[in-house]
């Protein structure tokens, strides 16, 4: 059965991106050896992606061409008008994620969604109880500010740690099941 997952990089201190969404942090260890090794192992699992209007947007801007999810279908909430880009299975929806929830699982069909990009979209998932587990990728850089992790109101329940593993010598991959 398909589940919501939400993979995803943060800095130690808990932020997914600069306050400015800047991506630099993270993107300074590209090329690094062994690191894209949790990517890879990811994306054989998704059947389904998921992600809000700002992740969208920044793709647009900074990854327009080519779209870097063409083999799956992708759902964007957003309460602003976009077009898809050319050849992309690429759905625009609004409202609440319970209420979308069975067709991004349907969308899935054996694997897994996954939520890409912004915390808050994810959040939404937790506070409906639809997230079932975080995969975070722990980059050893400190922003000091930026778009949290994960913000929601806690504390939350215990996370059960289900796996850990050391990515190119630089990154810890952490895996979370939710209760």
């Amino acid at each position: 059965m398909a589940i919501f997952q939400y993979y995803v990089a943060s800095t130690i201190d808990g932020f997914i991106a600069s306050p400015d969404d800047d991506l630099g942090w993270l993107l300074q260890f590209d090329g690094v050896d062994g690191l894209d090794a949790g990517i890879e192992t990811f994306m054989d699992g998704v059947g389904c992606i998921v992600m809000g209007g700002s992740t969208y947007r920044w793709l647009m801007a900074h990854q327009p061409d080519p779209w870097p999810y063409p083999d799956h279908p992708c759902w964007v909430f957003t309460r602003q008008k976009h077009g898809p880009p050319a050849g992309a299975d690429v759905t625009f929806v609004q409202g609440d994620v319970g209420d979308i929830a069975p067709r991004l699982l349907s969308d899935a069909g054996e694997k897994n969604v996954w939520l890409v990009g912004g915390g808050d979209l994810a959040a939404q998932f937790a506070k409906a109880k639809l997230l079932h587990e975080l995969i975070v990728t722990v980059v050893p850089v400190v922003l000091g500010a930026g778009k949290p992790l994960l913000p929601l109101d806690g504390p939350t329940p215990p996370m059960e740690l289900v796996s850990s593993r050391i990515l190119g010598g630089v990154a810890a991959e952490l895996r979370y099941r939710l209760s």
